[in-house]
């Protein structure tokens, strides 16, 4: 690896380290865990339920992390989870998770859409292209490991 690739890396793992810093602390500022976070930012973002499939993989946590976080989240009255058919669930918000998701997570998508919209349209669009780019080709990566292990 090339000291100029390794450097980038560098970079770019202190960075996504400090953004994943600065979203615990708005978490706990904000009195949730990360998970609730995670998992009511996913619901909020997709209107006011989503699959619980989809929480998982648009959230990041896995699917045992996110049912240890429902579990809480229903005893206290936030979501509550439906049939989506035979194998599927929804988890909805109930009117106090719709009340918290006002005073918590979408204050971070009002401060996102801010940050967005003090760039030009043309950074947005290319901060979002490389970031799916670099997805994309790290999906690649992690599917041809797959194929040779």
């Amino acid at each position: 690896m090339s000291h100029r690739t390794q450097t980038s890396l560098n970079r770019f793992n202190y960075l996504f380290g400090e953004t994943e810093a600065l979203y615990h602390e708005l978490s706990q500022k904000l009195g949730l865990s990360d998970s609730a976070t995670k998992i009511l930012y996913t619901v909020c973002d997709n209107g006011e339920s989503c699959l619980l499939q989809e929480v998982c993989r648009r959230s990041g946590l896995s699917k045992q992390t996110a049912n240890s976080a429902l579990r809480k989240l229903e005893a206290e009255g936030i979501v509550f989870l439906e049939s989506a058919g035979p194998r599927a669930k929804r988890v909805c918000l109930t009117e106090a998770g719709r009340a918290l998701t006002r005073r918590t997570v979408e204050k971070i998508i009002r401060m996102e859409n801010d940050v967005f919209a003090g760039w030009s349209p043309a950074d947005v669009q290319a901060y979002l292209a490389l970031t799916e780019r670099f997805l994309n080709d790290l999906r690649r990566q992690a599917a041809a490991l797959d194929d040779g292990v």
